[in-house]
């Protein structure tokens, strides 16, 4: 049997499938299907520094090799997070956690990434620069090399832990802004989040969310991650963690391939709640078929 291990940022994964922050909770919802703990590790629900409410309803909607949405951020604060939702996830799941962290200010960020620093439970941080659901706040920083590096420097500032920055496919130059943020003391990228989309219902002729536009993610955007994944990979030194639009063990060997050191999978979660189980599963076949031993020997090897 091939081994699946690789290491992400200084901590050893069992194996690089990681499910994507909104997709999955807090985890403990999934530990009621299967054990998580096969898992590499999991980013939890976006989290801010005080509660949300989120976007009005509707905020998803399924939609032709994919799905948009809205959520806005729903989640009930950082205070909340640590004394109520990381103590239930400490019952079912043994490893470190990656902490999936937003804001609406670069105050924002770094108080709520210095309070997860302090908790055993959360190996990593993922500053998520790359919101396109939240008005005034996200995608407004991770658009602008300036502003993603201004954000990943205050977060460092306050955290002992390693800081993955998660960057946003709805730019011109995404190279430019993960070269900002690795300058600025990143130490690791992971990418993409949703496009910006939109549907239109033909019966009532208004958008389908009550948003109008939201994060397309799914089957379909898998290419443009790859494509991003690959570009980002090459020009900075610090790991990459691929995600968009994957749904199998062969889209991970492709994600790897590209740059990837690990692979979040997210509307797949979604789609099929048992999705990273059976991509977990599916590995060590998909690894003998392509005559590949260790996983971290093909991180980046596309020819």
């Amino acid at each position: 049997m091939g081994n699946l291990k690789v290491n992400l940022c200084g901590i050893e994964l069992d194996n690089p499938i990681i499910p994507a922050s909104g997709t999955f909770g807090f985890g403990y919802e999934f530990a009621e299907l299967y054990d998580i703990n096969i898992l590499g590790t999991f980013s939890f629900k976006g989290t801010t520094k005080d509660p949300r409410f989120g976007n009005p309803t509707p905020r998803i909607a399924e939609c032709s090799s994919g799905m948009i949405n809205a959520v806005g951020l729903q989640n009930p604060g950082v205070e909340k997070v640590i004394s109520q939702e990381l103590p239930k996830l400490a019952k079912c799941f043994n490893k470190k956690v990656m902490a999936n962290v937003s804001g609406f200010s670069v105050e924002d960020y770094a108080y709520t990434c210095e309070r997860l620093d302090k908790i055993d439970q959360v190996g990593w941080l993922e500053v998520n620069v790359s919101c396109p659901n939240v008005h005034g706040g996200g995608m407004s920083f991770g658009t602008d090399p300036a502003a993603a590096a201004e954000v990943t420097r205050a977060v460092k500032a306050v955290t002992t832990k390693p800081v993955i920055v998660k960057l946003s496919p709805n730019v011109t130059d995404i190279v430019a802004i993960a070269k900002a943020c690795e300058e600025a003391g990143a130490d690791g990228i992971s990418l993409i989040n949703t496009m910006l989309g939109m549907r239109i219902d033909l019966r009532t002729r208004k958008p389908v969310i009550a948003n109008k536009m939201g994060g397309f993610s799914g089957k379909a955007i898998f290419p443009v991650a790859v494509r991003m994944v690959y570009q980002v990979a090459q020009a900075v030194s610090i790991p990459v963690i691929g995600m968009g639009g994957v749904s199998c063990a062969e889209d991970v060997i492709e994600m790897m391939l590209a740059g990837a050191t690990a692979v979040e999978i997210g509307a797949q979660n979604l789609v099929d709640p048992y999705a990273c189980k059976t991509i977990i599963e599916d590995l060590p076949k998909v690894m003998e078929k392509y005559r590949i031993e260790n996983l971290s020997d093909i991180i980046g090897g596309v020819k």
